[in-house]
């Protein structure tokens, strides 16, 4: 539809837009393709700048044509003004007098000859007048001026329409759940829906390396550590992306980091390694995830567990004393790709001061 647009315009208007539009978008993704140093943009910007280059040989030509056509119609004209005295200074045949002869009647008499019209002057009518190609190269200027002034202020000035982006998933409320006991006997502990809103932050998935992704599913639960029988609070979070999805949960317990490590020695946990976050003992650790597959249609019972892809997990102490309990922040992906650990403990440097510590 655009491109019909442009063909209506006159050459005058549509050459110098196009040399316009190509210019400025050539220069723009060839600068970007340097910064950047990727070679597909620099032959998009390649392509617009030959493109302006034709547009521009191609004005020039109907230019020269144009100076060249005014001298020509010009030289015309003035030989025909000089034609038309010459015409006028040629002497007329004198009439010969012709022999008398009986008078005829009038039906035998021949027809007088009437005045003729004067011959319309042989030079070439004038050529229409045409327009200003100056004029015309100003007012596709001032177009362009004027579409890039609605694009950059419609957005201001009318109502925004994001039915059709990717909206980033939110964390749902959970005002109306039902804490545990727990959860009242712990203090300063945080819930589920709190954890979530600290975790699912705006700048997540650039700390994971992946700025252009917007969280698929995220969820947040206010439940209790396995086999505690529902006495030690244990709150989690899930954010969710296209690449990797991340987990982390919060154990009020009394098991210090130090206590976590050596039970690693004694587990499946690969490539172990202790270090310090926040002034806080934290660890990190490796372990697989468990896959379990669930059978929808009308057996009674799904596939067997198996082992799901690796998983990187940063534990980190609730208090720099490392008095009892920790944070679990844990990152997975399907393909089993994993980002570096710098990107675990970005997150837990950037999430770890909005939540409360643990008081003694």
């Amino acid at each position: 539809m655009l491109g019909f647009l442009v063909r209506l315009l006159p050459f005058w208007v549509r050459e110098p837009l196009l040399i316009l539009v190509g210019s400025v978008f050539g220069v723009r993704i060839m600068y970007l393709a340097h910064r950047d140093g990727a070679w597909m943009p620099a032959a998009i910007g390649l392509v617009f700048l030959v493109f302006t280059a034709v547009r521009v040989r191609t004005v020039a030509r109907a230019l020269r044509a144009r100076r060249a056509a005014a001298p020509a119609s010009a030289a015309d004209g003035a030989a025909t003004d000089a034609a038309k005295p010459q015409q006028r200074s040629q002497p007329q045949p004198q009439p010969q007098p012709q022999p008398q002869s009986q008078p005829e009647s009038e039906s035998q008499r021949p027809a007088e000859r009437r005045p003729t019209a004067p011959a319309a002057p042989t030079a070439s009518v004038a050529a229409e007048k045409e327009p200003n190609a100056w004029g015309q190269a100003v007012a596709a200027v001032a177009v362009f001026a004027a579409l890039g002034a609605a694009l950059w202020l419609g957005p201001h000035l009318l109502p925004s329409d994001d039915a059709g982006a990717p909206q980033a998933a939110s964390c749902g409320g959970a005002e109306d759940e039902e804490l545990s006991g727990a959860y009242r006997k712990t203090p300063r502990a945080v819930t589920g829906d709190e954890l979530c809103e600290a975790l699912n932050r705006p700048d997540l998935a650039r700390l994971l390396g992946t700025p252009a992704e917007t969280a698929t599913a995220v969820s947040g639960t206010s439940g209790t550590a396995p086999l505690t029988d529902g006495k030690v609070a244990q709150p989690e979070a899930q954010v969710q992306f296209d690449t990797y999805t991340v987990h982390v949960s919060v154990t009020y317990n009394h098991l210090s980091v130090a206590q976590y490590v050596k039970l690693m020695e004694y587990g499946e946990e690969t490539d172990v390694k202790t270090l310090s976050v926040l002034g806080r003992p934290a660890v990190l650790a490796s372990d697989h995830t468990m896959k379990i597959e669930i059978d929808l249609g009308g057996s009674a019972s799904g596939g067997p567990v198996g082992q799901g892809p690796l998983a990187r997990t940063l534990s980190v102490a609730l208090d720099a004393k490392d008095q009892g309990g920790y944070y679990d922040i844990t990152v997975w992906s399907t393909s089993g790709a994993l980002p570096a650990d710098s990107a675990l403990l970005d997150i837990a440097e950037k999430m770890l001061p909005t939540l409360p510590e643990r008081t003694v």
